[in-house]
This record gives C-alpha cells, sequence and structure tokens, in this order.
C-alpha cells in the first residue's frame, strides 16, 4: 500500500503551472457549453417551431449529433493519449469546429439539411473533453475527482449562461442568426486557448505507437469494474438525455413559456450545480466514488419521476431547480471513478470511454420522441427518464469500485 500512498503525491514538476492549466481547461470548457446548452435549451425549441418538426424528428436530430459525437469522442481519446503534448492545438481544433457547425446548422431550410448539420455539430464539442480532463488527471493526481470536478464546474457555469444569452439574443435576431454569429466568439476563443496552454510545461508524448495504445486499451476495457462503469453511464444517459431535450419543450410549448422565461429556469438549475460539482468531488475523493454516487442517482431518478406530475408554480419549479445539483455533478464523478480504475493509464481514453458510453444512452433521445408523439403529453418523457435513472442506480450499487487514492493513502497498512 506504500507505493499507492505514494502515487497521490504530485512532484514539483507535475505541480509547476497546473493551476494555470486548470483555469484555461475550465475556460474552455465553460465556453463550449455555453454554445451547448443554447442550442439544447433554447435554439432546439425554436428549430422545432421553425421547421414544423415532431418530438420524434427532433429526438433525431439531438441522436444526430450523439452519433457523430460518440465517434469524434472515441477518436479525441486516442489522439488525447498518443499526442497528449498537443493538447493546445485540439482544443483549439474543437472550439472552430463548433463554431464552423453551428454556422452552418443556422443556414439549414429543412429537416434533412438539418440534420445533416447536426451530424457536423456533434464533432468539434467532442474533441474537447478526451484531451483536456486527461491533462488534468496527468497534473492532478493527488486531487483528480476535485480537478475534474472543476472541469465539471464550468461546464455548469456555461450551462448558467448560455439560455441566458441566447434568450437575450432572439429578442433582436430570429434562430438561424443566433447559430451563424456563433461563428465568430468561437474562433475567438480557439486563439485564446492555444495562446494560453502554449505557454504550459510540455509534456511528453503519450503511447509510443497505436499498437501500444491498442494493448493499452484492451487491457483497461477487461476490467469489470470499467465495464460496470460504462454500462451504468449508458443507463444514466438514456434517462438524462430525454430529459435534457424535452423539458425545454415541456416548458416552451405545454405550458407556454416564453424563450427567456424557459431560460431562467434552466439557469436557475445550474447555479445549484455551480456550487454542487465541487463540494461532491472533494467528498468523492475523501469517502470514495459510491458513497457520493449512489444515493445522488436515486434521488435524480426520483426528482426525474416528478417532473412527470409537478404541479406548475413551486413544485415544478423546486423540482427543476434542485435537480441541477446532480445533472452535470455526478459525471465527473463517473470519470473520476474510471480514472481510479486505470491507475494512471491511458487517461485521455479512459475519459473517452465513459463519454462514449453515453451515445448508447443516446437511442432514448428518439424513443422519448416517439412516447411523447404516441401519448400527446411530453411530460411521459420524464417517467421514461426516472425509470432509466433508478435502473442504473441498482447496477451501480452491485458494483464494486476501487478505492481512491487518498482513500488508499489513508487507511492504516499503507
Amino acid at each position: 500500500m506504500a507505493q499507492a500512498a505514494d502515487s497521490v503525491m504530485a512532484s514539483p514538476e507535475v505541480r509547476r503551472g497546473r493551476n494555470k492549466l486548470a483555469f484555461t481547461v475550465v475556460f474552455g470548457h465553460a465556453i463550449k457549453h455555453i454554445y451547448n446548452s443554447a442550442l439544447q435549451s433554447i435554439l432546439f425549441p425554436e428549430i422545432k417551431a421553425g421547421l414544423g418538426l415532431n418530438a420524434t424528428q427532433i429526438g433525431t436530430l439531438a441522436f444526430a449529433r450523439e452519433t457523430t459525437g460518440w465517434g469524434t469522442t472515441m477518436g479525441a481519446g486516442y489522439l488525447g493519449d498518443r499526442y497528449s503534448n498537443k493538447a493546445s492545438l485540439i482544443l483549439a481544433l474543437s472550439m472552430t469546429l463548433m463554431g464552423i457547425s453551428y454556422f452552418v446548422a443556422g443556414g439549414a431550410p429543412n429537416y434533412w439539411v438539418m440534420f445533416a448539420a447536426m451530424l457536423l455539430v456533434g464533432v468539434g464539442p467532442s474533441l474537447y473533453h478526451p484531451p483536456a480532463i486527461g491533462a488534468l488527471s496527468r497534473r492532478f493526481p493527488d486531487k483528480r475527482g476535485f480537478a475534474i470536478s472543476l472541469h465539471g464546474t464550468g461546464g455548469s457555469i456555461g450551462e448558467v449562461l448560455g439560455p441566458l444569452i441566447a434568450a437575450g439574443l432572439l429578442t433582436f435576431l430570429m434562430w438561424r442568426e443566433v447559430l451563424q454569429v456563433s461563428l465568430f466568439p468561437a474562433l475567438l476563443t480557439a486563439f485564446m486557448l492555444y495562446a494560453m496552454m502554449r505557454g504550459q510545461p510540455k509534456e511528453k508524448s503519450g503511447t509510443a505507437s497505436f499498437r501500444a495504445y491498442l494493448v493499452s486499451t484492451w487491457t483497461l476495457v477487461k476490467r469489470k469494474a470499467l465495464l460496470m462503469l460504462v454500462i451504468v453511464t449508458a443507463l444514466r444517459s438514456m434517462g438524462q438525455n430525454g430529459i435534457a431535450i424535452f423539458l425545454p419543450i415541456y416548458l416552451r410549448e405545454d405550458l407556454a413559456f416564453s424563450p427567456a422565461k424557459v431560460a431562467l429556469f434552466i439557469a436557475l438549475s445550474q447555479v445549484v450545480g455551480v456550487v454542487s460539482q465541487p463540494v461532491m468531488g472533494f467528498f468523492s475523493d475523501k469517502l470514495g466514488r459510491k458513497a457520493i454516487l449512489v444515493p445522488s442517482m436515486a434521488a435524480m431518478g426520483l426528482m426525474f419521476l416528478a417532473l412527470r406530475w409537478a404541479e406548475p408554480g413551486f413544485q415544478l419549479n423546486a423540482t427543476i431547480i434542485a435537480l441541477g445539483a446532480f445533472l452535470y455533478s455526478l459525471h465527473t464523478i463517473f470519470i473520476a471513478a474510471a480514472m481510479d480504475v486505470a491507475k494512471g493509464e491511458v487517461q485521455s481514453t479512459v475519459v473517452s470511454l465513459i463519454y462514449g458510453a453515453s451515445f448508447f444512452g443516446s437511442i432514448s433521445l428518439v424513443i422519448a420522441g416517439v412516447i411523447v408523439d404516441a401519448t400527446g403529453n411530453t411530460a411521459n418523457a420524464f417517467v421514461f427518464g426516472g425509470v432509466s435513472i433508478l435502473a442504473a442506480t441498482v447496477v451501480l450499487a452491485m458494483s464494486k469500485l476501487p478505492k481512491t487514492p487518498n482513500q488508499l493513502a489513508s487507511s492504516p497498512d499503507s
């Protein structure tokens, strides 16, 4: 156990400049999620109305984005490990492609062109996570859960700002114009990320060859704990994806909320996540990942079910805001748990496996759309989401996860 305890001590070389790295990565992640949340919570309902789409069609648009996102995420895992010293270039490319894809989506005249545009939209953002989180994991071995949660906090900040910015822009621009002007801040962010990360201490190149990378990855995926995390992530994604798409549509169409009011509700829920994410990451380092994940997942599943019957007003408001504590916080802890399993191997690929597992849940976007069209009630998508989350909780409760580095370091026989 002594070796495990020593492993959490970051050397001076590892620590040098890592706070600046964390700030840069968190900043970029916030910008990425401004785009993501603006599209998902505000612009998707406008696209649905503007192109005259039904719920199944809007579900397939979101599914198209997830499909190319999965393929890109898996490729980014390899790039992040093989070329770990090129993270600045990969992150800048991510932002550039994101801006271009939104510009293309803004010009789509019908469903099928928008479907093709959404395939492109899935590429840019998915390049970001594996190299970014992989770099954080390598530089913060002693505070992995906390550092990755800070990355997630950047995402939550973006989720707060995105709906508000999009709703504000919609007061004087059409949804097409909002998508197209998004190109310019994305290009500026790409330049800023590249410039800020160039001053970082150079990391050694990653795995020596593609063959060596495949061997390391194959060894990793055979570990039972990682396979269970992938299964749980897929089930969790099945529940969460449907909520993310159909809750804004429910507020916009069924309850006739204005875009500004929808933005306010979504933003308020994410404010809770900004605070809860680093707190949950900190305690997951101390108490173990499972001690935080299991009760949190159970609470989230029950709140998804509660959305179905919550009366507009206090009940609905309280449920949506409380959900913000879990929606993105848990994902970062799943990533930290997977990196505990990996024990320092192919870190970016571990990230891509967890993000990639979310793809298997993205089919729920189509299923939820079919349920909504068949029943004529958008809120029925929430029941499907809640059941999926609770199923994931049961699987997780039966799984055995390794101790965190800090737990190992503090154990009596270390």
